[in-house]
């Protein structure tokens, strides 16, 4: 009878048990209100856009047991493409939702048009223009005559490069390219010595790899003094701000360089996402920012107040603006960029429609669309 009692007390006290745990784990999901799993886009494997989509999935999976599978891509169009298609929940894209977003460069091809992106959040960075201490290349102007990476399908990094040589006077012309099929084999292409020169940001794997390599490591300087050269590139990257960087390999504290800046990875949707989904996100990362900042340097740059706020490559969704109301983060500032970013690309739209149209109603030919959407495009912002 008292074994049979203990027995009933100890079953009571495993299921007691069982259930607690139970509750912890479904407490956790229901907290978060995350999906129990995930598909993000992001760099590829080796890029400082997959070690911090990583560095956070893992945090989700940690707090909230959310399992996420990262999408990798070399490429703007591969990584916009999942989620075009809403194969993806988000992205972690760079300046492709800039390009995106305006319909120009690879997106202007009436397979794409203008596209009505939004951001969760905008990480912070900058950008620059790797080489090797070998090549004795110092400034951007000594890239005359030298190989230069391109990967074809990758705005984000050719249309940056050919801004960063529009920095030293140069162009295309001036240079040797060398292609490669993205941006991981771009970044081992100047380990293995088959380029001169690459885009590349200062905390990619590859290049700590390169630093420590018997060719070392330069980075290319932007000082702002030198005016001349900002405004030649800005002209063609209106995004791109001077900054004194301080963390990357072969980079000290107490020898900074100034390179672009520009916002990546950028946490970004579409404008019809769930605006609930979308402020549940940003909630789970500003709650599990202590257990992903350490990861790296740069990850505390992740902070809400540094990577929630404007100006950034698109508007911020209506989910993200209503958490970060609510933690005071944003302001009337913020929200007049916003609005006004909205009424540019809600204009952008219309016109696109009416490209289409007329593409319809003049027979134009696909091949001709592009040059012709531009054309339409530059009249409608000049007006």
């Amino acid at each position: 009878m008292i074994f049979a009692k203990l027995k009933k007390i100890l079953l009571l006290s495993l299921m007691a048990s069982a259930l607690a745990a139970f509750l912890a784990v479904s407490g956790a999901n229901a907290e978060s209100k995350l999906p129990k799993s995930m598909v993000w886009s992001c760099y590829d494997v080796g890029a400082s856009g997959y070690m911090q989509a990583s560095a956070i999935a893992d945090a989700f999976s940690r707090k909230f047991g959310t399992r996420i599978r990262l999408l990798p891509s070399g490429t703007s169009i591969g990584r916009l493409m999942p989620l075009a298609a809403n194969r993806v929940a988000c992205g972690f894209l760079a300046s492709e939702v800039y390009f995106a977003a305006e319909g120009i460069y690879d997106f202007a091809a009436v397979q794409w048009g203008p596209q009505n992106l939004r951001l969760v959040l905008a990480h912070p960075s900058s950008i620059a223009v790797a080489t090797t201490k070998e090549s004795g290349i110092k400034f951007v102007k000594d890239l005359k005559g030298k190989r230069i990476t391109y990967v074809p399908g990758a705005p984000t990094l050719n249309v940056k490069m050919t801004a960063f040589l529009a920095f030293g006077g140069l162009t295309w012309k001036d240079v040797q390219k060398v292609e490669f099929p993205s941006y991981g084999a771009a970044c081992r292409g100047l380990i293995e010595g088959k380029t001169d020169a690459a885009v590349v940001i200062t905390s990619a794997s590859l290049m700590y790899e390169l630093e420590t390599s018997s060719r070392g490591l330069h980075w290319l300087p932007f000082p702002p003094d030198d005016k001349a050269g900002w405004k030649r590139m800005t002209k063609l990257a209106p995004y791109l701000t001077p900054f004194q960087e301080t963390i990357g390999a072969g980079i000290v504290k107490d020898k900074p360089v100034w390179l672009p800046a520009y916002r990546y990875p950028q946490i970004t949707v579409y404008a019809d996402k769930d605006p609930n989904w979308v402020y549940n996100m940003i909630k789970a990362m500003d709650e599990t920012f202590d257990m992903y900042k350490g990861a790296h340097k740069i990850m505390p740059l992740w902070n809400i107040k540094d990577s929630g706020v404007p100006p950034a490559d698109a508007p911020f969704h209506e989910g993200a603006i209503r958490y970060l109301k609510e933690k005071g983060v944003w302001t009337a500032e913020a929200q007049a960029w916003n609005d006004a970013r909205v009424a540019h690309m809600n204009k952008l739209q219309v016109v696109w429609e009416k490209a289409l149209e007329e593409k319809t109603a003049k027979k134009i030919k696909e091949k001709n669309f592009k040059e012709f959407w531009l054309k339409m495009r530059a009249e409608a912002l000049a007006e």
